[in-house]
């Protein structure tokens, strides 16, 4: 059996820690064994949740370690998954049993997809993306690496969504959409047209917004 571990111990880490008792594999080909974290106080005054056992960098790996990354950031999601990469480390997938993947769906590694997500036919989805709970990507949909897909996002079919890219909470992406690298969809928008790279959109209709 593998021994997880979780890259990141903060909110979302935590949250890793539940969600993964209900995913499939859990106790049968996989147990958690604890997080890396540059913080090892960061779990003071939160109780019955595994240690934190190292930092990344200071990680040396065993026999049957398999992780996951469980950061809010693109960057940093990035930047410790290739630590453990050049370490000659495992990704593995957690996929929510209420999860549903259609016929022929292609997944890289280290995804994450969460409660009731519905994942069409002939989806693909790159390395190291996380779909949150409830989303609904439709057939032919081509998701990107280190992307993140906020709660409740809809993706109508045929989209391509490239890498790096950040789809918050309810967006709606209609069928056909071809988005950029590196973009930001804000929360609640309605994404009508193409968007190019390093973009950040919001509104219904989206429409490009500075900061």
């Amino acid at each position: 059996m593998k021994s997880l571990i979780i890259i990141g111990a903060r909110g979302f880490g935590r949250e890793i820690v539940d969600i993964s008792k209900h995913c499939l594999g859990f106790g049968i080909d996989f147990i958690i064994k604890g997080f890396l974290d540059d913080d090892k106080s960061i779990l003071n005054g939160f109780e019955n949740y595994p240690p934190v056992i190292s930092s990344v960098e200071d990680y040396q790996l065993e026999e049957r370690d398999v992780f996951i990354t469980a950061l809010g950031s693109i960057k940093w999601t990035e930047f410790y998954a290739n630590i453990i990469i050049e370490k000659g480390g495992e990704f593995i997938n957690l996929i929510h049993k209420n999860a549903v993947l259609r016929q022929n769906v292609k997944l890289g590694k280290g995804i994450f997809i969460g409660a009731g997500s519905l994942i069409s036919t002939d989806v693909q989805i790159a390395d190291f993306t996380q779909i949150m709970s409830y989303c609904v990507l439709g057939h032919d949909v081509k998701i990107g690496m280190y992307c993140r897909i906020g709660d409740y996002v809809f993706i109508g079919g045929f989209s391509f969504i490239q890498n790096r890219t950040f789809l918050a909470v309810r967006s709606t992406i209609l069928a056909n959409i071809k988005i950029g690298e590196n973009v930001t969809v804000g929360a609640s928008s309605v994404v009508i047209r193409n968007i190019s790279d390093n973009v950040s959109v919001f509104g219904n209709p989206a429409k490009k917004i500075q900061f």
